[in-house]
């Protein structure tokens, strides 16, 4: 991540205006995370703090976070040390990952005392620590014992010392002679790791900016670089230099083509060229609160989905074995008329059987060639006995037979339903999606937790894309939506359209009454064939009909309908085509 000391220069500008405040409230959200509301003049601010090693940040934000009943220890020592404080000054070291917050407050005598708070965001070592006007540690949101380092020890009482420190330049202040010899004193190696190596308080995005620049896109080593190059650096350097100072930066997050977020800057980036997207934002704090925001928003989507994942992947398993044996049974059931000719032979030739025999030669007469049948019995019963052993084993034969052939046909069809909500979740976008999925297993009775006794949140509306000739498509996010969608929302003249025999979300194309062009048609078995388990073949055959032929069998399954006089389509899945047209 980027938040260097450059990025975190900027964020020191758009905290300045908090100068002057006052503190209102102190909440500790998580162990490792602070949020202080400093009252303004022009009303509150949040100011988020983390140490979290993943996360470490400071920033205004705009977000609201769930506060636990009981506040922690080390919020309730901020609220006595800070209550009420003034924010009288704000610093950094040079580019240092270190941020004070200078507060004026009064203590239990009613003297007026200076507390600060260092905020070092330096990855896993971050750290909020308070520190008196001694220089002393009041406390720290995590104690740092000799135990866990040697170096340097943050425990409550010992005087504030600063982290170990490289003898690095400070490009905001370093001389162009000085940068030159500086990269001639270098070991070679590429001109990106050595800007590393000789500025403080940068990030390897920016570096690799800054040589991307330099060599316009070619690779530099540090000790082959020209003249001309240099110069490019360090003009490079110096427009950098003037838009932080100036406050007028670029910045911007990267997300790569599928949507997940990977940096972000304070300065407009061309390394990445087509590979990457970019999105500007207005703000250092709007960056982060929306970078963070959504990677953790990510982060919870890919464990629900995991969660589901699994619990689909043993249902969809115990289902599969439980068919498999069913038909292991009904193949058993294979010899009912067998024991049914047996029972026959027996009962015909009963004069020619003892009580006591173990078997009985007789003539098949139902066979033209009469070909003698050894029949096995059980000695310990009569002749009639037996054979009514043998109708028996035939009567419940046929019960099996009929029985498990329901069977394994229900079986089948939730089998079948169970892979289309396996195929939905592939494709949720969003924790609400998956939320979606839980419930409608649950109302299946496939699960019996679904997210706690808080309401779910409202469902997402379908899918909605645009045809070239502009006809609205709409497309279903799961099962359920997909029976609203085909079966309750939709118009007897409007086209529906679902891929053939793989499971896939119903699409419905809105015409108002039109008939739509054929371009409009094949965008939309497009947008079917992408939104299916079959986005990834070359060939995907698309059904699609009036949607007055749609309906729904009695007792079946979320998303199950049965469609007559269609049409099909053979259209390749284009992912780019598909978003392309999405609204």
């Amino acid at each position: 991540m980027a938040l260097d000391g450059a990025f975190l220069y900027a964020v020191k500008q758009e905290l300045m205006p908090l100068i002057g405040g006052r503190v209102e409230k102190i909440h500790q959200p998580s162990r490792e995370e602070i949020i202080i509301s400093i009252r303004l003049r022009s009303g509150s601010k949040k100011l988020y703090i983390s140490a979290n090693a993943g996360s470490a940040r400071v920033h205004i934000t705009e977000n609201s976070v769930d506060n636990p009943q009981t506040p922690p220890m080390f919020c309730m020592l901020m609220r006595k040390r800070l209550g009420s404080g003034k924010l009288i000054d704000i610093r950094q070291d040079g580019l240092e990952r270190i941020l004070f917050l200078d507060f004026e407050c009064v203590n239990e005598l009613g003297d007026i005392v200076t507390v600060t708070l260092a905020c070092e965001i330096m990855g896993r070592c971050s750290n909020l620590i308070m520190i008196n006007g001694e220089g002393r540690v009041i406390d720290s949101i995590k104690r740092v014992d000799e135990e866990m380092s040697r170096e340097r020890i943050v425990l409550p009482g010992m005087e504030y010392t600063l982290p170990p420190r490289d003898d690095r330049l400070n490009f905001l202040t370093a001389e162009p002679d000085v940068i030159r010899e500086r990269l001639r004193e270098t070991q070679p190696k590429e001109l990106s790791k050595a800007l590393i190596r000789i500025f403080e308080g940068i990030s390897p995005i920016l570096a690799r900016e800054w040589a991307f620049f330099a060599g316009r896109g070619a690779h530099i080593e540090s000790d082959t670089i020209t003249d001309d190059q240099l110069d490019r650096l360090l003009f490079t350097i110096k427009r950098t230099r003037e838009q932080l100072e100036s406050g007028e930066c670029c910045f911007s997050a990267v997300s790569d083509k599928e949507g997940q977020l990977k940096d972000f800057s304070f300065v407009r980036l061309s390394q990445f060229g087509t590979l990457m997207y970019t999105k500007e934002l207005g703000g250092a704090s709007e960056l982060l609160d929306y970078f963070y925001a959504e990677r953790d928003r990510a982060a919870r989507t890919k464990q629900r989905a995991n969660d589901l994942f699994k619990l689909l992947m043993n249902l969809t398993d115990r289902t599969a074995r439980r068919i498999a044996a069913q038909k292991e049974e009904l193949a058993a059931c294979a010899d009912k008329d067998r024991a049914k000719l047996w029972g026959d032979l027996i009962s015909a030739n009963m004069y020619r059987i003892q009580k006591g025999d173990s078997s009985a030669a007789v003539e098949n007469f139902y066979d033209e060639e009469c070909p003698v049948v050894t029949i096995p019995l059980d000695v310990r019963k009569t002749p009639a006995q037996n054979a009514q052993h043998y109708y028996s084993e035939y009567k419940k034969s046929v019960t099996a037979e009929e029985k498990l052939a329901e069977q394994i046909q229900k079986g089948e069809e939730e089998l079948q339903y169970l892979e289309s909500v396996f195929d939905s979740l592939t494709r949720a976008s969003s924790e609400n999606d998956i939320i979606q999925l839980r419930l409608e297993l649950k109302e299946q009775g496939y699960v019996r937790y679904a997210g706690g006794k808080a309401k779910p949140p409202k469902a997402l509306p379908p899918i909605e894309y645009k045809s070239s000739d502009g006809f609205t498509i709409l497309v279903g996010r799961n099962n359920k939506q997909n029976d609203q969608l085909s079966l309750k929302f939709a118009e007897k003249t409007d086209i529906w359209l679902h891929t053939q025999l793989i499971t896939g979300s119903h699409v419905l194309i809105l015409t108002d009454g039109e008939t739509p062009p054929d371009k409009t048609i094949e965008e939309a078995a497009v947008i079917a064939a992408v939104n299916s388990s079959g986005r990834d073949s070359g060939l995907v055959p698309v059904d699609y009909c009036l949607a007055r032929y749609v309906k729904k069998p009695a007792g079946a399954k979320p998303g199950k309908v049965i469609f007559t006089n269609y049409k099909t389509a053979f259209v390749k899945p284009d992912a780019e085509l598909e978003k392309s047209l999405r609204v």
